[in-house]
């Protein structure tokens, strides 16, 4: 079954659930480290404040949405859309939403755009993240590396 999703820009109530969101993307990273639950939290905490402020300064003037089911956030999608690319800075989903269809709706929207603007799509993905397959199954490429973050581009006409 499809889940139906909407989505809303971000407002300053939403940073509770963006830092959950945050951590949920974290958790199996954090897990082999031998810190205490609250030394955890604390480098998370310092890690979604640096990473969040980061996004609102570097990309000031994109899409930064919230993805909803049923009015309850579920995911995130920022989205800048430039002159000669479209550059996702980041989709996030709950873990109980992964894997359900819903990243790749958006992110073949994203593609139909791209289409419709003559302009490539581009994300920087970190070369063990499991959403990796998503992106290369959609047909995202490697275009370029810094350290463990790889550039993956999808070109309107690659299929």
């Amino acid at each position: 079954m499809t889940l139906i999703t909407t989505l809303r820009p971000i407002t300053d109530d939403d940073d509770t659930f963006l830092y959950h969101l945050y951590a949920s993307t974290r958790e199996d990273e954090l897990a082999v480290l031998d810190w205490t639950p609250q030394q955890k939290e604390a480098f998370l905490v310092m890690q979604f404040k640096a990473q969040h402020t980061f996004y609102m300064q570097e990309f000031a003037g994109s899409s930064f949405d919230i993805i909803e089911h049923n009015g309850q956030p579920i995911g995130r999608l920022y989205v800048d859309h430039r002159p000669d690319e479209i550059r996702i800075i980041d989709i996030a989903l709950l873990p109980e939403f992964r894997g359900r269809g819903i990243g790749s709706r958006y992110l073949t929207g994203i593609q139909q755009e791209s289409c419709q603007r003559g302009l490539p799509v581009r994300i920087h993905v970190e070369s063990n993240n499991p959403a990796m397959r998503l992106y290369q199954r959609l047909g995202f490429r490697k275009i370029d590396t810094n350290g463990v973050y790889w550039l993956m581009e999808w070109q309107p006409g690659d299929g």
